[in-house]
């Protein structure tokens, strides 16, 4: 069994976004690779079946490190599972505007508050 057939058959026990971390722990023994860093071999087989089949891939990025089944995903409101970010070249979806405007004010180069504020938000 290949480790995408491993991380699928996870991904659909547990119907929840998973980390990399997570989905190694639960594979345990599973993972054909006896690499030292399975970690590593998960992440690079997702990120390379995401970039390469796009949105024919079974998987999809929920946010960076957190993956789920493509079909999962559809089922649940973005919302739900976080910013989806897809390695297609889709944009991801912008901060709500609360939360732009809870951004601390920044000051602008060249003026200090002695010169009648300078400050940008």
């Amino acid at each position: 069994m290949s480790t995408l057939a491993v991380v699928e058959e996870i991904l659909r026990e547990t119907e929840v976004p998973m980390s990399v971390r997570e989905i190694v722990e639960r594979a345990g023994a599973r993972l054909p690779s006896k690499s030292k860093t399975p970690d590593t071999v998960v992440a690079r087989d997702l990120s390379m079946d995401i970039k390469k089949k796009g949105e024919g891939s079974l998987f999809i990025r929920t946010t960076p490190g957190r993956y789920t089944l493509r079909t999962l995903a559809a089922q649940t409101s973005p919302a739900a599972i976080g910013t989806v970010e897809r390695m297609t070249g889709t944009p991801l979806a912008r901060k709500p505007a609360a939360a732009a405007a809870a951004s601390p004010a920044r000051p602008i180069a060249g003026r200090d508050s002695a010169e009648g504020g300078g400050y940008a938000s």
